[in-house]
């Protein structure tokens, strides 16, 4: 057995074993959990950060939750990744503010946004939500989009579907621990969350909360990160509903964005992935640096998939630079 099957194994038997004591280790993690709020001590505590709150209609009516803060031009507008919300941003949030207008869009299903089903789940409709939330709230003046993971997948196939926005309207992307295809080949934390999915509800329920900090430090951290961020990360990706896991699965087994890189080639670009990235390998920022002319790779040493968080400075480095060349 390989060393990442044997992982996988492993993983899934402790899952397993959650769905025996499920409460009690729901009970336990809470606890935890509290406790590990009141040591990190941050200086503006995660979650807190907020802004102007309000909605906008996706095609099918789900209503897709959007915080803007007021600023100078231009519009940045946040996408989030998978299982994730607005949190995701919360460094380059506080760093970013008074610096350009900011735009932060939860995905369907996720945050404050409405529930949508496994029929309405595809990059597809996210993209549909993306060019909404654009015309909403970023209609005048030049916008950088910064896309993490399955975000940065929504940026690609928007820019596959409409690429007359790429230069026109938008400025500048940002694409942060993604790919644009092949990922269940290259991708071991994908590949682990297979028998995830097979178990569904409710084990998959229990088990997400079950030593869920063990899980999400291996997963979606590298070797060295500090534990503070760890844990922001646990508490933000808890608050996803199990079905997120569930519906939104299926956009990474036949991914396929290249068509849209010509477009984005318009715009300054930058690429930005931790070499420790296990969800979205840094090989996958590597191809797509390579494939969209011009494009900055920023290779971040030792980070993880949760790079914005881990190791948020390079993380806003990256963005200010895309924004200095654009002004």
């Amino acid at each position: 057995m390989t060393s990442v099957a044997g992982r996988v194994a492993a993983t899934a038997g402790a899952f397993a074993a959650a769905g025996v004591a499920g409460a009690a280790a729901t009970i336990l993690n809470k606890r935890k959990t509290e406790q590990r709020r009141l040591q990190r001590g941050e200086e503006v505590a995660f979650g807190t950060v907020r802004g102007d709150s309000s909605y906008v209609s996706a095609a099918d009516d789900v209503p897709i939750h959007v915080e803007v803060d007021d600023g100078p031009a231009p519009t940045i507008v946040f996408v989030h990744g998978w299982m994730c919300d607005l949190d995701t941003w919360h460094f380059q949030r506080l760093a970013l503010r008074d610096h350009a207008r900011l735009v932060f869009m939860e995905q369907r299903s996720h945050g404050r946004s409405g529930r949508s089903g496994p029929r309405n789940s595809s990059l597809h409709d996210m993209a549909d939500d993306l060019r909404r939330v654009l015309d909403e709230h970023a209609a005048e003046g030049p916008v950088v989009i910064v896309g993490h993971s399955m975000g940065g997948m929504a940026v690609m196939q928007l820019a596959q579907l409409e690429p007359e926005l790429f230069d026109d309207r938008v400025k500048g992307v940002v694409l942060i621990s993604t790919s644009a295809g092949k990922l269940m080949r290259g991708s071991p934390g994908l590949r682990f969350v297979v028998p995830l999915v097979k178990a569904a509800t409710p084990l998959l329920d229990w088990g997400r909360e079950f030593n869920s900090y063990s899980i999400i430090r291996r997963w979606a951290f590298g070797p060295h990160a500090e534990p503070s961020v760890v844990d922001m990360a646990d508490e933000m990706i808890l608050r996803a509903p199990t079905t997120v896991v569930l519906n939104f699965y299926d956009n990474f087994v036949e991914l396929d964005l290249g068509a849209g890189l010509d477009a984005i080639s318009r715009c300054r670009t930058s690429v930005v992935c931790g070499t420790k990235d296990v969800m979205t390998p840094f090989s996958h920022s590597r191809w797509l640096a390579r494939h969209i002319a011009g494009a900055e790779l920023v290779p971040v040493n030792d980070a993880g998939h949760m790079v914005m968080l881990e190791e948020h400075e390079q993380v806003t480095e990256a963005i200010e630079r895309v924004l200095k060349d654009i002004a």
